[in-house]
């Protein structure tokens, strides 16, 4: 058996632009991960099989499609403890997916390379690549093409689902946004964030990002009135985050807010 831990991320920032040719939006993102995780763990198997999670379907299409790439038979079996919130915009689902590819193509006696395996993360989904990889990265086109960024680790991250919030589907927060011409001015927001990015230095130099343009919350107001010098919604939420300085103010936050939803106190990550 082999196991390791599929790590959750924020999007610090995510800008979004015009549909592209293939029917995608093309966006500009700054991915982190966090030290919540889940585990994966994968054991040879006589058939593929995914134990843990009943709604899994990533999962089983990773494994499936590295078997059908690699000219084998799908013989592992995954078990998924969930730690990250589902269907949250922490990307849970993606960060399983690529943990059990990186799992299983270690298996192999001919495993993938890096940039095989990198792509058949992006038939899977455009969050999945970047969970095979390490530390901080700025992602592009449809958010799987990343470049690598050295960005401040020294804070603490408070996340809030809020209480009764379900995620629409990715195609309806798209339609939204596409409703409310929100591709107008991508240009220019996404030279923002650029230059932004060229001047962090400290941790409090990410608040310079620009919002989250899918999604908003009144709670990231709430979580900047309570210390944090960064708030925002992750992905295409319903998560909220606050970066803190220090922990003893994310904590009292945490306590604030506890009646709002479902909170879990984490840090930046560098490895899955």
């Amino acid at each position: 058996m082999t196991r390791a831990s599929a790590t959750a991320k924020l999007n610090l920032g995510l800008v979004v632009g015009p549909v592209r040719d293939d029917g995608k939006h093309e966006v500009t993102t700054v991915l982190q991960r966090l030290a919540l995780a889940d585990r994966v763990e994968l054991t040879p198997s006589s058939a593929l099989a995914v134990e843990g999670f009943e709604e899994d379907t990533l999962v089983r299409r990773a494994l499936g499609a590295l078997a059908e790439a690699a000219g084998v038979p799908p013989r592992w079996r995954a078990r998924i403890t969930k730690r990250i919130p589902v269907a949250s915009g922490l990307g849970g689902g993606s960060s399983d997916a690529a943990t059990a590819l990186r799992l299983a193509n270690a298996t192999l006696s001919e495993p993938a390379g890096p940039d095989a395996l990198l792509e058949l993360a992006r038939e899977l989904g455009a969050d999945v690549p970047f969970f095979l990889t390490n530390g901080p990265q700025l992602g592009a086109g449809e958010g799987a093409q990343l470049v690598p960024l050295d960005l401040p680790q020294d804070y603490f991250v408070l996340l809030l689902v809020p209480k009764g919030a379900a995620k629409a589907s990715t195609a309806a927060v798209y339609s939204e946004f596409d409703r409310r011409a929100g591709a107008d001015g991508y240009d220019e927001r996404r030279a923002a964030l650029l230059d932004a990015l060229q001047h962090v230095r400290r941790p409090r130099d990410l608040a310079a990002l620009p919002p989250n343009d899918l999604a908003s919350s009144p709670l990231a107001d709430e979580l900047r009135v309570l210390g944090a010098f960064r708030a925002d919604v992750s992905g295409a939420g319903p998560a909220v985050y606050g970066l803190f300085h220090h922990r003893d103010a994310a904590e009292r936050a945490r306590r604030n807010l506890r009646s709002r939803g479902r909170c879990w106190l984490t840090t930046p990550a560098w490895y899955g």
